[in-house]
């Protein structure tokens, strides 16, 4: 249980300060950027009670958005995506997979689901995010633009994190 603590609080950490020092400075062709903090939510338990998912989506985007100045719009994102996940998850996973395996990896998935996953959650994440922050539906198709080249991006990045540090 210790270990668990530890070891999502490292994720947590890593992933924000990641995001805020280094992948927010990025900005490609002034309409790509890097979301890769949202990994902190896809990897938790599959048992992780939904209340508490809800309420470290709302510490996650409340310290995204106090870092960048944004109003609340990743803290409304995250609180969404704490809330839909085990929805989600009971859709794509099966009760076997969810009560043998106890939390999603590339390690303990196959490379397939875990693509899918993440690119449910990511698109989620991204259409809803870049929409609140253009708040308007003019430029929709550029915003839309934006939120799946984004996307893509942040799947990349995820998923190459798995290779790199979640190895079994």
């Amino acid at each position: 249980m210790l270990n668990n603590l530890l070891k999502y609080s490292l994720i947590f950490i890593v992933a924000v300060l990641l995001q805020v020092l280094v992948l927010n400075r990025i900005l490609i062709f002034r309409m790509i950027s890097p979301y890769f903090y949202l990994i902190f939510l896809l990897l938790l338990p599959y048992d992780t009670p939904k209340a508490l998912l809800i309420l470290l989506g709302f510490i996650l985007g409340l310290s995204i958005d106090a870092f960048t100045n944004t109003l609340g719009v990743h803290t409304a994102v995250c609180v969404l995506i704490g809330f839909v996940r085990p929805m989600i998850l009971n859709e794509i996973s099966t009760r076997e997979t969810r009560e043998s395996v106890s939390a999603p990896r590339i390690s303990t998935m196959s490379l397939n689901w875990f693509i899918s996953y993440t690119a449910t959650f990511v698109a989620i994440h991204h259409l809803l995010l870049f929409m609140l922050e253009a708040f308007t539906f003019q430029g929709f198709f550029f915003t839309l633009a934006r939120a799946i080249l984004s996307g893509v991006l942040s799947i990349a990045l995820i998923v190459i994190s798995q290779f790199l540090f979640f190895r079994r």
